[in-house]
């Protein structure tokens, strides 16, 4: 999963992407190093990012979402938005999946709205909201509570007729250092669930923080997790690089066929 976000303000690659001629290039940069999946996000998540209304979200979003699908129809696409209305805008015109950082804790509507939809939804764990996550990192024991977290929004779709989730147990969301360390070194707890596993930790402050590099250092960094995450049971990777995750799944791939 190629990601692509067309804000101003995203901790990597922010204001890269926003024109939308320079999102379709990087898509196709994306989808020629071997992307599955591009993921389009229009609203920063990153700690204290400012807020935008759902119109100017759905303005930023749909320009390159059309292009795609008449550039390269055979993309699958997903929306990383916690709105509900802004899922349905981009399901409306062709996105395939939802990735809701919130795991429909901001918007009361979205379970229902991706049960009516029926596309598959990436439920990832997450506390507060962007702006207040950081200060709501108290765990009895971070992967159990993240487990109990499953169990009740898992239940809540599956009301709402969704069948296809995908979970994101949401590393550097409401987790301290150590608690995203664990939750990585214990990912393959979370595959009692049966459902795919997405591993998501690209270049994020875990690793340039403990590493005392920026950013844009962090590629290294990412490509060690990356493979862990595979070993623990990942199934899909969201990615800023693709071409260094593809190689990374390939040389885990032909390690496991050793051990067959």
């Amino acid at each position: 999963m190629g990601v692509i976000n067309i804000t101003p303000d995203s901790f990597f690659d922010g204001g890269r992407y926003s024109q939308t001629d320079r999102a379709l290039q990087q898509a196709e940069k994306l989808l020629k190093e071997g992307a599955d999946i591009l993921d389009i996000g229009a609203y920063s998540s990153r700690p204290n990012a400012a807020d935008i209304s759902e119109e100017e979200e759905i303005n930023r979003l749909l320009p390159l979402v059309e292009l795609l699908k008449k550039e390269h129809p055979e993309c699958v696409i997903s929306v990383d938005t916690f709105r509900s209305k802004v899922a349905e805008a981009a399901v409306q015109h062709g996105v395939h999946i939802v990735n809701d950082i919130s795991g429909g804790g901001l918007d009361d509507n979205m379970f229902e709205t991706v049960g009516r939809l029926q596309v598959p939804y990436i439920l990832m764990h997450m506390r507060g909201t962007p702006k207040s996550m950081q200060g709501l990192t108290q765990y009895e024991d971070v992967v159990a509570d993240i487990c109990s977290y499953f169990v009740d929004r898992i239940n809540k779709l599956r009301s709402f007729g969704v069948k296809d989730i995908i979970l994101d147990p949401g590393p550097g969301f409401a987790k301290t250092i150590e608690q995203n360390f664990e939750t990585i070194n214990r990912f393959s707890e979370f595959g009692i669930f049966g459902l795919p596993l997405l591993g998501a930790i690209s270049r994020k402050s875990m690793i340039y923080n403990t590493l005392e590099i920026s950013s844009q250092d962090a590629l290294n960094g990412t490509t060690v997790l990356n493979t862990i995450l595979i070993l623990n049971g990942a199934k899909i990777l969201r990615v800023h690089d693709v071409k260094e995750a593809k190689e990374t799944i390939l040389l885990v791939r032909k390690l496991k066929e050793r051990s067959k």
